[in-house]
């Protein structure tokens, strides 16, 4: 087994190779060519932190994966990152373990913005201003992903701790020089200057309410990925001229859809759309709910393991 520390592992990413690589891999998931079951997660409650285990299959492929990824927000006051984690890619043929990606969770958050961004291109948005709520990790890849598919000029970012904000707008200058970053006090100002939103939160009360939002804003929630997370008024997706999911049954489940399951009609999933889209109203708010699959973390792992191979 081939042990890949994570300054390898960066050395192999492209953003652009990788945001087509996720659409390969939610196609699949939506066509039924995968075994992704339902996540496994662990809390500790002492550390306020959560472990998210992840496996997928793709029938007829040559390997399968599992993934362990973590956040452990105490991490912030040691100055250690929040993020954690390790990915692992095994043979189909006769169950060896190939490859361990020591990633330390980078791989998770790289896909995540990745599946994001890919979004946001299948809808054919042209946006050159951003609006990212969540000053983490996320955000930041976030705004990176997404400058790999939009004319993007502008970035106004939120958080509820004012001097993240400043300190992310700091860092994206040299992340992204030439991209103008406003912090701004509220996630209703983000709303009144972007029509394109990414919520990257933890939060547990919605922070986005459906007041908040301009006809034609497309939301990207991220950060509903366990029960009882909520980002975003559920009127936003009772309204929604389109609402695309990852998977309809881990939605319903970990995302903004277990708080109106209701809607499970409603919800396109994502690899759906991608092959077959159907119309929507373009003046109509939009969102995608996003939870994180299994099949996110194989492609990775194994786009990663063959570059690295060759």
């Amino acid at each position: 087994m081939r042990i890949i520390e994570l300054e390898a592992i960066r050395k192999v990413l492209d953003f652009a190779e990788l945001i087509d690589r996720m659409r390969e891999a939610l196609v699949a998931q939506a066509r039924g060519e995968c075994d992704t079951p339902m996540p496994m997660h662990l809390s500790v409650p002492p550390e306020r932190a959560e472990i998210h285990v992840k496996g997928s299959y793709r029938r007829g492929g040559e390997y399968f994966g599992l993934k362990i990824a973590s956040t452990f927000p105490n991490n912030r006051e040691r100055g250690l990152s929040v993020s954690n984690g390790m990915m692992l890619l095994l043979s189909a043929q006769n169950g060896d373990p190939l490859a361990y990606f020591a990633d330390r969770g980078e791989m998770t958050d790289v896909r995540t913005a990745a599946v994001s961004a890919m979004v946001t291109k299948e809808l054919g948005r042209t946006d050159e201003t951003l609006g990212v709520i969540g000053a983490g990790i996320q955000g930041r890849l976030q705004a990176r992903m997404h400058a790999e598919v939009l004319p993007l000029k502008r970035i106004l970012i939120h958080d509820l701790v004012a001097d993240r904000a400043r300190q992310y707008a700091s860092d994206m200058k040299t992340l992204l020089p030439g991209v103008e970053v406003v912090p701004c006090g509220s996630t209703a100002e983000v709303a009144r200057g972007a029509k394109l939103i990414v919520t990257v939160t933890p939060a547990r009360e919605p922070h986005l309410g459906r007041a908040d939002l301009r006809p034609g804003t497309h939301i990207n929630a991220v950060g509903a990925d366990t029960p009882g997370k909520h980002e975003l008024d559920t009127q936003i997706l009772r309204d929604a001229g389109l609402l695309l999911v990852d998977s309809v049954a881990q939605c319903l489940r970990l995302g903004e859809l277990q708080h109106a399951p209701d809607l499970r009609e409603k919800a396109v999933e994502i690899g759906a759309f991608c092959e077959h889209p159907v119309p929507f109203d373009r003046e109509a708010v939009t969102v995608c709910d996003m939870t994180g699959l299994g099949v996110e973390d194989l492609f990775i792992a194994q786009y990663c393991y063959e570059r690295l191979r060759r």
